[in-house]
């Protein structure tokens, strides 16, 4: 993985190729049996009709939201809290 520590501040990380990379992890991650990626209840009926936020979606905007997490350990623990025993 590239990405670039926290110190530096991401100014829009959908626009950006570490944000793509981060995106094809989470689809990855999505892909894989191994871990629980289910969508999630959100409150933007007006987004997701359904009330429904999809993962990748989800953890993307968090992680544009909060620049100063440094996103290989957020990725890192993502995996360890969605891991399927």
């Amino acid at each position: 993985m590239r990405m670039t520590s926290k110190s530096k501040k991401r100014l829009n990380l959908f626009d950006s190729e570490e944000g793509d990379e981060i995106k094809a992890i989470l689809i990855a991650m999505t892909k894989n049996d191994a871990y629980s990626t289910e969508p999630s209840y959100s409150a933007n009926a007006e987004r997701y009709p359904d009330n429904l936020i999809p993962f990748v979606d989800k953890h993307m905007n968090y992680l544009n939201a909060h620049s100063n997490i440094d996103p290989r350990h957020y990725i890192a623990n993502l995996r360890l809290m969605t891991r399927v025993s």
